[in-house]
């Protein structure tokens, strides 16, 4: 599956289950693991549950094998991998607290990390 159709498909899946404040990161520059980041907050446990569990069911029906889910039972926080798409699902206290998206915004790219030592060893 192409990644933007993925991407439209669990964005969709998401929105489906009334899903809050669906965002999209493009880590590709950032991070060799995966190339977009979509985090989302569920209203609660069950929520944040029933809407991982959700991604993972259309994502199957589409043909897609999920890498993974960690997370599952009764969490605040489940992760949803996807290979080159990870999602993240959570309590709007857990988001807030580990705020992925600054955190991903604030990092160097790989090519300002590679920039940067080459600088260090010309100099």
């Amino acid at each position: 599956m192409q990644t933007e159709a993925l991407k439209t498909l669990v964005m969709n899946t998401l929105e489906e289950l009334k899903a809050r404040d669906v965002a999209e990161l493009d880590v590709a520059s950032l991070t060799s693991v995966t190339d977009t980041m979509i985090v989302a907050s569920g209203t609660s446990s069950r929520h944040v549950g029933a809407l991982a569990e959700s991604v993972v069911e259309s994502v199957k029906e589409a043909g897609y094998r999920p890498l993974g889910v960690e997370g599952r039972q009764g969490s605040d926080w489940v992760l949803v991998d996807l290979g080159e798409l990870v999602v993240h699902v959570m309590l709007p206290e857990t988001r807030q607290l580990y705020d992925l998206e600054r955190l991903w915004s604030d990092l160097p790219s790989d090519g300002a990390v590679a920039e940067e030592a080459l600088g260090g060893v010309r100099g």
